[in-house]
């Protein structure tokens, strides 16, 4: 049967350049569409074999291709994303964002989507899609906790006309629920330092807050992609702060995989018994340094257990990655680990190894979505957050946050300095110490967030809630 287009709810998606914020776009797209929502995904070049394998098959989805202007040196046409680009480019991509102005009023001038969701970096959307009589809700994905401490009005509170530091940032912004965690400080010094770039001009512009904050002031509602289950405490902390209507998307359990694991991965993780492999990766956009990485090799062959570690290095590094790893590893080290150890560098079907059945710890950076995807296929979790949201996302989920569903590895407050012994530490906790604490009570939480998350019913409601709240919104009733 036809679809009758003039009243099905439209909406068009527009996450920034970067992978970690492509990913919650589609996964959220692909939700919608199967709630009966028409999606409009908009993409660079660049991105569009990605967003077309990932989006479900659907009539109601399609891609629209956004141009990037050729008139910022350094960026090809076909760029893809910020993995495509040394980190000191990759700001580049804002200013992209923001030369894409005309196209987008032309697209949404031809689209007429009833609402356009928007990413951080788009701070001058609400006000172009208010003059084509379109809503516009800025998606975050980030956690609400990172957003609760981050980028509230009032987190630069008392640092008006002098540069943002560390010092200022160890501190929760007023008001912030302080009671939701334990153990002192939510975050470390070299932590605070690390991600107060958020707050510096970009390019000779606005900072990454003061996009967020002008985005956040002229949409209509605000979009995170969790739930009052797991962030409860954070969520009502914003409520307080922004003032606007808040619309909660659920954690976006990703749909199992249809397709099987590559022979390379699979035959093998089918040489050791299940629930023994620690896989340990940190994503497309998360490096480690030498040091680290060699503490991280020693720590894993300390472990005694097989284990998968996979490897990124920035576009540009000298040489390759290949090369970077050989530069970084211990000496001996593969030889050492052969027989139980597999070292990859580059893109891995995180999902299809998450769901084989040998592993059973999941060593990582901490993304958000990548979090979700371990709890619902059973991995124990060790976290090793590099860099911004990932330390407030380790503390949710970590022993004295609200999930306590893994254990963190212990970094060093001044300089985050990492040692095998607190590999090793983490990673026995969930794996070896299972029967005394802390290691049974993570186990335990492990199970009821998992739990959580599989119940198909519970996650369908957070869909259906935000498309009934949209559809009032389209009609002026809220």
């Amino acid at each position: 049967m036809a679809v009758d287009h003039s009243t099905q709810l439209h909406v068009a998606m527009f996450p920034f350049f970067a992978f970690g914020h492509v990913s919650p776009y589609i996964q959220l797209s692909n939700k919608l569409s199967s709630h009966g929502v028409r999606i409009s995904f908009l993409t660079i070049p660049g991105f569009i074999s990605r967003v077309q394998d990932l989006l479900i098959p659907s009539p109601n989805t399609r891609i629209i291709p956004i141009q990037i202007p050729p008139s910022i040196p350094g960026l090809s046409p076909d760029v893809a994303g910020t993995a495509d680009l040394p980190p000191s480019d990759a700001v580049k991509l804002i200013t992209a964002i923001d030369l894409t102005q005309p196209q987008i009023r032309t697209i949404l001038s031809d689209l007429k989507p009833h609402f356009v969701l928007f990413d951080f970096a788009q701070h001058w959307l609400p006000s172009l899609a208010s003059d084509l009589g379109i809503k516009a809700l800025i998606f975050s994905v980030f956690s609400a906790i990172a957003n609760a401490y981050a980028i509230v009005p009032t987190r630069l509170a008392g640092v008006e006309g002098r540069p943002v530091t560390a010092d200022d940032l160890v501190k929760p912004p007023p008001g912030f629920p302080t009671s939701s965690f334990h153990g002192g400080r939510l975050i470390k010094t070299f932590e605070a330092r690390s991600f107060a770039f958020v707050y510096e001009p970009v390019e000779g512009s606005l900072s990454n807050y003061d996009r967020v904050q002008e985005g956040i002031n002229g949409c209509s509602a605000m979009v995170l992609k969790t739930c009052s289950e797991m962030e409860g405490p954070y969520i009502d902390y914003m409520k307080i702060q922004f003032r606007k209507p808040f619309i909660l998307t659920g954690p976006l359990v990703p749909e199992p995989p249809s397709r099987e694991l590559d022979p390379k991965w699979a035959q093998w993780l089918a040489l050791f018994p299940a629930k023994t492999v620690v896989f340990c990766s940190f994503g497309s956009e998360t490096f480690l340094t030498r040091e680290q990485i060699r503490e991280l090799a020693l720590g894993l062959e300390l472990t005694g257990l097989p284990f998968l570690l996979v490897l990124n290095f920035p576009a540009n590094v000298a040489g390759g990655g290949w090369a970077e790893l050989e530069r970084s590893l211990p000496e001996g080290f593969l030889k050492r680990v052969k027989d139980r150890g597999f070292v990859h560098v580059g893109w891995v079907p995180q999902q299809l190894i998450l769901a084989h059945t040998s592993i059973g710890c999941y060593l990582f950076h901490v993304g958000f979505s990548s979090v979700i995807e371990a709890l619902v296929n059973d991995c124990q979790l060790a976290l090793l957050p590099i860099k911004s949201d990932q330390f407030f996302n380790s503390r949710l989920v970590g022993e004295t946050g609200i999930l306590k569903a893994g254990v963190e590895v212990k970094l060093r407050d001044e300089d985050g300095y990492l040692g095998k012994e607190e590999i090793l530490a983490a990673v026995k906790t969930v794996m070896v110490d299972v029967d005394v604490e802390p290691g049974r009570s993570i186990r335990l939480n492990q199970q009821k967030w998992r739990k959580f998350l599989l119940n198909k019913n519970v996650q369908d409601k957070f869909i259906s809630n935000m498309v009934s709240e949209m559809k009032k919104m389209k009609n002026g009733v809220v």
